[in-house]
């Protein structure tokens, strides 16, 4: 037995900015998951440098931003940059920030009849 689809009241829905801020920054991210994740398979325990942490940090904090009132936000930490985490420590990081991307599409990008799209404050 399926359970319906849970009905995000028009408060709780997303603006067209985040919206096109995420198509933005999803791409980005996956981009650099793809990378870590490729790292990660050949030297796991090789720790990332300085220069890697901000700029996949600088990425992280916007998604965040866009992730918003979104009940995943409280477990998504960014990258340590004074401990300077691993390959398969960033992969890891990564990984629960992907698992709430895919969270954010599931909940607001749906078939209304016609067309598949995206559910938001401006256009519920």
């Amino acid at each position: 037995m399926t359970m319906a689809k849970k009905k995000n009241t028009s408060n709780s829905l997303p603006t067209n900015e985040q919206v096109q801020k995420y198509e933005m920054f999803n791409k980005m991210f996956e981009s650099l998951f793809t990378e870590l994740k490729s790292l990660s398979a050949k030297k796991p325990d090789e720790p990332l440098n300085k220069f890697k942490v901000q700029t996949i940090n600088r990425i992280l904090k916007e998604l965040k931003v866009i992730l918003g009132a979104q009940p995943t936000l409280g477990f998504l930490d960014l990258l340590d940059e004074d401990s300077i985490p691993t390959n398969s420590d960033a992969v890891l990081i990564l990984s629960q920030f992907k698992a709430a991307l895919k969270h954010f599409h599931d909940s607001y990008f749906e078939y209304d009849g016609f067309e598949h799209r995206w559910r938001t404050k401006e256009n519920p």
